[in-house]
């Protein structure tokens, strides 16, 4: 699997957004066959960002959720911005 085939887009909602400024957390949609080791991969890959931790989960709506905690010397909002969320 290609790393642009696992990241789909980032979730903009208004908690998502909160945790990117309180908790240093990014949220995405992710291809639902992707596992946490390929998500924190494609992560680091494409936004030359070191990752602490994924927690995934599925939707009502089938589609999978990976919240993505960056290590502290990486900002959420810095990613957040480069990507245009904020």
């Amino acid at each position: 699997m290609q790393l642009s085939d696992i990241i789909i887009r980032p979730v903009s909602s208004e908690s998502a957004l909160e945790r990117v400024e309180r908790e240093n957390k990014i949220t995405f949609i992710v291809n639902p066959n992707a596992n946490k080791k390929e998500i924190k991969h494609a992560v680091e890959k494409l936004y030359s960002v070191k990752v602490k931790s994924v927690n995934t989960l599925i939707t009502a709506s089938a589609e999978k959720k990976a919240t993505v905690v960056l290590e502290k010397e990486f900002l959420a909002t810095e990613l957040a911005t480069k990507i245009g969320l904020l």
